[in-house]
């Protein structure tokens, strides 16, 4: 599985970077979390209001900050 979270580096980002990686570590998954900061990277995945999270390249969240709870509902589904 890969993850990326897409954010040019704002707190924002880096909250949900962090919530990230912890939901992958809760649920011990074999996951490699990235971090993606180019602007023509995130518009390629059609985001326009960062942070955005994206799991095996499927936009899944975009425009806030998910609890780490969340995080791990959205990864189970994924």
């Amino acid at each position: 599985m890969v993850i990326k979270v897409l954010g040019s580096g704002c707190s924002n980002c880096k909250k949900l970077e962090k919530n990230t990686k912890e939901a992958v570590k809760e649920l011990g998954l074999d996951a490699k979390v990235e971090k993606v900061e180019d602007i023509k990277d995130i518009m390629g995945f059609g985001v326009m209001k960062t942070p955005a999270l994206v799991v095996d390249e499927k936009v899944v969240l975009k425009g806030r900050v998910a609890k780490t709870d969340e995080i791990v509902t959205i990864l189970k589904n994924s």
